[in-house]
């Protein structure tokens, strides 16, 4: 009996020896059974041509504040935000009818002046005649003399009150100093304004600035560390692409025409301006976008920025390795980048083959994936 116990369990052993490779390799194909099939490409060199964008607010070539000259009531507003009105067209009209009446009590003042200058004048011709058959002292002449001479001033202050008050009068009327398009209006009929008042900003807009800032560090690389001058560096930049807030491209290129002398030590950046023509008034003043300029890189390994992830300002990539394992990998990128793609310095080499899917998601280190040619990326070859 003791015998076929030792028997039995003898067999029980061998069979156990025989279903574990079985159960080994079941493991280990149900494991790459269910490795995910990730996208993957292979890193190389190539000429890379980047857009590096900088934030941007728009403003006309000529943002004029429209103010009253005189203080008043408005009687009249004769232009809408955002219309467009030619140099010289009314856009508000002030009461006029005290201005009216002083115009017109100047015009009297003037009757009244040049009446006085009418009598001093005959009085001084009469004294005159009178002097010349000694008739009268020459100080009793001299006296009529100076009351002419006052009459006169008189009339001439009476004049200029007049010039004054007629410019006054056209003060009623507020008009475009230039052509260009009407912003916020703020006051309306009835409001007492003057000239502190801003009743609105006139823009024009033929051209518009587009206004953003370079760094000390983006001026020195384009100066060459001093090298070169900040207007040969503009003189040699290319044509830039406005991005405008709704993520569309404006049809016209525009030219960075300045750099500011005076770099913000509050900000470390100094602004920069660029021009884009606005022939049919699309742009406006305020709004905001982006200055795209274009950079060509010669020999640069770029990489999708969605096959990177950060740990503590150091940024990682998943390296194909072998048996399809997956390896996390710290790199160096360039600090100019179009938003979509870095540029590798360090951590790389031609040839790599790095996980483009799934990164900081579904990938770990170490994991066994199965690679998936032919990933969507612009900045590498798929891996063969």
């Amino acid at each position: 009996m003791k015998r076929k116990e030792i028997q039995i369990m003898a067999v029980a052993i061998a069979t156990a020896g025989m279903l574990l490779p079985s159960c080994k390799g079941k493991d280990e194909q149900q494991q790459a059974q269910q490795a995910p099939e990730l996208a993957v490409i292979t890193i190389g060199e190539s000429n890379a041509d980047l857009e590096t964008g900088f934030p941007c607010t728009l403003q006309g070539e000529n943002d004029v504040e429209i103010r009253p000259q005189i203080s008043g009531f408005l009687t009249k507003v004769y232009v809408e935000e955002g219309q467009y009105v030619n140099k010289g067209q009314i856009m508000f009209q002030i009461d006029e009818v005290s201005l009216k009446a002083a115009v017109d009590a100047a015009q009297a003042a003037i009757a009244v002046a040049q009446a006085n200058v009418n009598t001093a004048q005959t009085n001084a011709n009469n004294n005159k005649i009178l002097l010349d058959k000694n008739i009268i002292s020459a100080p009793a002449y001299q006296t009529s003399v100076d009351a002419l001479n006052a009459a006169k001033a008189q009339l001439n202050q009476a004049n200029a009150n007049l010039v004054s008050a007629r410019k006054n009068l056209s003060y009623s009327r507020v008009t475009a100093p230039e052509s260009g398009y009407v912003g916020t209006v703020d006051y309306k009929e009835g409001t007492l304004v003057s000239p502190q008042t801003l009743l609105t900003i006139l823009s024009k807009n033929g051209n518009i600035e587009a206004l953003f800032s370079f760094t000390e560090k983006e001026i020195l690389d384009m100066t060459d560390n001093g090298a070169k001058t900040v207007s040969s560096a503009i003189a040699s930049m290319p044509s830039v692409t406005l991005l405008l807030a709704n993520g569309e491209r404006y049809a016209q290129q525009g030219k960075i025409v300045s750099i500011s002398g005076v770099i913000n030590p509050t900000t470390g950046a100094a602004q920069a301006k660029a021009v884009f023509p606005n022939p049919d008034g699309m742009l406006r003043s305020g709004n905001t976008g982006q200055v795209l300029i274009p950079t060509l890189r010669p020999n640069a390994m770029l990489i999708p920025q969605s096959a990177t992830y950060e740990i503590q300002d150091m940024k990682f990539v998943y390296v194909l390795g072998d048996s399809s394992k997956v390896h996390a990998t710290p790199i160096h990128v360039a600090d100019q980048n179009d938003g979509k793609n870095f540029i590798v310095t360090d951590g790389l080499k031609d040839g790599d083959v790095i996980v483009v899917e799934g990164v900081g998601v579904n990938v770990q280190d170490g994991m066994v994936i199965k690679p998936k040619t032919g990933g969507a990326s612009t900045a590498a070859q798929p891996a063969k």
